[in-house]
């Protein structure tokens, strides 16, 4: 049944139920009054159950259908390991509490129906009660056997699961304690009774270091395996560029191209080339042509819909695309022909696009630049290699950084802190973890990128065609008053309408603490402030870069986003954008980009999930050693502290020593009820870790009182 078809039949249905004059009926008497034929009972029953998940209609306990009340919602189910949780209703920002008497079986990711018993009068969340589950977020789940005598149980690695899960004996497959084992649930338990599940695959033990990446993996469904069809349809594509496909291109393999990328990078999606005539700049961005090796509805496009981006987990990844595509034809490696769709941009000397071109092209890389040595150049070191090419990048970094002032004037929202960067042996065992920062040679490709991102999003704007755009929604004004509160900590302050902020205001705060020991600090939480970007069909604007037009266009061989619009700009460069085709992205684009956000979503998840477990097994061996680090979270249960290499572990609010402290919400900071010290945000500290715990994945400090600490201020 076409989608079209399908939402109409859902509308019919939802129509005859919202009548006035409508009785309550099961399944098969609704079917037999709309007169569905015996063949169409199956389509029948999926678009009633799509009404009944999309929370516009309920099956009572006695299996009649009726329209859900107006005090009804659905929305998906968020748990935690203290039993409560909450539900996001479709549509709505504000999450609904739900306490865990209310909870009944509802489990982490599942999708709810729900009923609100108070609306969150004086300031107070609003709280609900679960009244069934329309959808099971998951009926796999991963964690950790353990065996008893007479059968064996699972700690699930998702805390929020809410249960150990029981495993019947002659359903362990032969586990044994320490497992890290993938689990069928065949009973989802209810009031006072476990989930009940067999085990389906061991994926090793949990002392070995490479179990751990996995177990991840499968715990977030990321396809790993390419299947069949994949596999056979990357036999057909050729190692070298095609003669005939070279024809009709702008040769462009003259042209000085450089790519700039890590050095471990295999995957080349983008080059740039740059000169200068004395009053424009001349700059190209070069982006491989995957679209003409992976076409629309063959078995690798349905693979990489599926996956929507390549995932990179401390030192695995998991491509979007095979590696025969992604190191090979599509990657642009130096010294071969390559095809790319370029971005020909002539801007002037304040850094506006005052014309600009996109063309297939034809290109040949001139050298394979990495990011170090590119950045030694622009500091004005010697590196023998890159000689030919010194000029040239130091133009780019001039023309980056017009580009960049430009950008920053209009009030782009720069998060300069240090991530991790978290370094393992053959092993996959950490053996240092560290703060991975940007340099000059990074930014000045990411300015590349961006201006190229926005000339292309603007042109297709205003040519009114079908697209896929990338947007970063205005923040919740609540989230915004918050944060004001929160720095104001600090002596700072932002300013901010009733319903707005403009991001000039954020980056002026960013300004203001460069440099000082609190900017990693605020920068993350001013981050954690901001909503999630995503992909949407119509252009709504970037917030954090303060642009009114931006797409994702310069890296389609790890994001699906941009191999989707290099098909549109390609068909529309041919002139092939017909009626017909216009209707024919009209009807998938929107899948594709909530398909695209979702799967970004899990990615970023995933690579956090990660890098938590490598931390945790890093810091394993430092038991008992103490630590300088900041207070960077403060709460009603304790805080969290930051050492300087990134890694966070928390200190509890029972173990710190010498009195009874309570949380102060106004100021963010933790008070003793009779010394009234109190321990504040930024504050550094002196710590010892107590704990690593692989399984929960979390890390106890406690507070070292001495000479060497600062550990609390007279108030």
């Amino acid at each position: 049944m076409e989608r079209e078809e399908f939402e109409s039949r859902k509308q019919m249905i939802f129509e005859f139920i919202d009548r006035i004059d409508y009785k309550p009926m099961k399944m098969k008497e609704l079917a037999g009054f709309l007169s569905v034929p015996r063949a169409a009972k199956e389509e029948f029953v999926e678009v009633v159950m799509s009404l009944v998940s999309d929370g516009k209609i309920i099956i009572d306990s006695r299996g009649l259908i009726r329209k859900a009340g107006g005090n009804t919602y659905a929305g998906v189910f968020s748990g935690t390991s203290r039993g409560f949780g909450f539900v996001r209703i479709d549509g709505e920002t504000e999450d609904v509490f739900i306490s865990p008497d209310d909870v009944h079986s509802a489990r982490d990711k599942d999708r709810v129906l729900i009923t609100l018993k108070t609306e969150g009068l004086r300031g107070k969340s609003r709280e609900g009660i679960v009244l069934s589950i329309l959808e099971r977020g998951s009926s796999n789940v991963i964690g950790t056997f353990q065996r008893t005598k007479t059968y064996g149980f699972v700690v699930p690695d998702n805390q929020k699961f809410g249960n150990d899960i029981y495993i019947p004996h002659g359903f362990t497959k032969g586990a044994v304690s320490g497992h890290k084992v993938e689990v069928e649930i065949t009973d989802f338990g209810g009031e006072g009774k476990n989930p009940e599940g067999h085990v389906v695959d061991i994926l090793g033990h949990i002392d070995d270091p490479a179990t751990d990446i996995l177990t991840v993996v499968r715990a977030y469904g990321i396809p790993v395996e390419f299947p069949e069809g994949v596999i056979n349809e990357l036999k057909t594509i050729p190692k070298e560029v095609a003669e005939e496909d070279k024809e009709g291109r702008l040769d462009l393999r003259d042209t000085l191209i450089i790519t700039i990328d890590g050095e471990d990078a295999k995957d080349l999606d983008d080059g740039v080339s740059l000169t200068y005539d004395g009053k424009l700049y001349h700059l190209g961005v070069h982006i491989a042509d995957v679209s003409n090796y992976v076409r629309e509805n063959s078995p690798l496009d349905k693979e990489a819909l599926k996956r929507g981006t390549s995932n990179y987990l401390v030192d695995s990844v998991i491509p979007m695309l095979p590696h025969e595509l992604s190191n090979g034809i599509c990657s642009l490696n130096k010294g071969v022909d390559r095809l790319a769709l370029s971005c020909l941009m002539d801007i002037d000397e304040k850094g506006n696009v005052v014309g600009h071109q996109i063309a297939e092209t034809l290109i040949n890389v001139h050298c394979r630049c990495d990011y170090t040595h590119v950045n030694k150049v622009i500091l004005g070191e010697d590196v023998p290699e890159y000689a030919d090419f010194r000029e040239d990048i130091l133009l780019m970094n001039k023309l980056a950084g017009i580009l960049r002032t430009r950008r920053m004037k209009r009030g782009s929202i720069d998060f300069d802190f240090p991530e991790s960067k978290i370094i393992v042996n053959e092993k996959h065992e950490p053996i240092e973890v560290k703060a991975y920062e940007r340099n000059d040679a990074t930014r000045l490709i990411e300015d590349f990128m961006l201006i190229a991102n926005e000339t292309i999003a603007e042109d297709y704007f205003w040519q009114e065609l079908p697209f896929v755009y990338r947007t970063h929604d205005t923040p919740d004004p609540e989230k915004m008053t918050k944060l004001g509160i929160f720095i104001n900590n600090f002596g700072y302050s932002i300013k901010m309408t009733q319903e707005d902020i403009h991001p000039k205001e954020l980056q002026k705060l960013l300004e203001k603490i460069r440099g000082t020991e609190e900017e990693n600090l605020i920068s993350r939480i001013t981050l954690r402030s901001l909503k999630q970007a995503k992909y949407t069909t119509s252009c709504e604007g970037h917030f954090g870069l303060a642009a009114k037009y931006y797409c994702h266009f310069t890296s389609p061989i790890r994001r699906y986003p941009d191999l989707q619009i290099h098909r549109i700009i390609k068909e529309n460069l041919h002139g092939k954008m017909t009626e017909g085709r216009i209707n024919h992205y009209n009807k998938i684009l929107d899948e594709v980009a909530i398909q695209s956000s979702k799967t970004e979503r899990r990615a970023d998840e995933a690579e956090r999930e990660v890098e938590k477990l490598k931390k945790v097994e890093y810091m394993s061996q430092f038991i008992g050693d103490e630590f300088d680090g900041v207070i960077s979270g403060v709460s009603s249960w304790g805080m969290h502290v930051e050492l300087p290499n990134t890694i966070e572990g928390v200190v509890k609010i029972s173990e710190i020593p010498g009195d009874f402290y309570f949380f102060d919400e106004e100021h963010y900071m933790l008070v003793g009820e009779h010394t009234k010290k109190n321990y504040k945000l930024g504050q550094r500290i002196r710590v010892r870790l107590d704990n690593a715990d692989k399984m929960l994945r979390t890390i106890d400090f406690s507070i070292v009182e001495g000479e060497k600490s600062e550990a609390a201020e007279e108030k």
